[in-house]
């Protein structure tokens, strides 16, 4: 009798141990799932702003060179002739449609 006490008293501890074991064991993945979820979220986010980025740069570049010519008074004449149908003196603007 004394001795089935004592292996029920270790059934029982062995039982609540694993228990514990097995609930911090899935509290312990469950965390690890959510935080690699977030890592993938934020690496995908970095590609997308990675891209928008570039993109932004090279738009960037390109008003650059368009401040430039800007900048240069034969250009501008030439942009507002073309664009704005400005003429010279004695100039005749005849507008043929694409």
């Amino acid at each position: 009798m004394v001795i089935d006490l004592k292996t029920a008293k270790i059934k029982r501890k062995i039982i609540i141990t694993s228990i514990i074991y097995i609930v911090l064991g899935a509290i312990i993945l469950q965390n690890i799932g959510s935080t690699s979820y977030e890592i993938y979220n934020k690496m995908k986010e970095k590609r997308e702003f990675t891209k928008v980025m570039s993109d932004l740069k090279e738009k960037e570049e390109e008003l650059k060179g368009t401040v430039t010519k800007l900048q240069d008074p034969d250009y501008v004449a030439r942009y507002a002739r073309e664009k704005y149908l400005f003429s010279k003196n004695g100039e005749i603007i005849i507008r043929i449609p694409d």
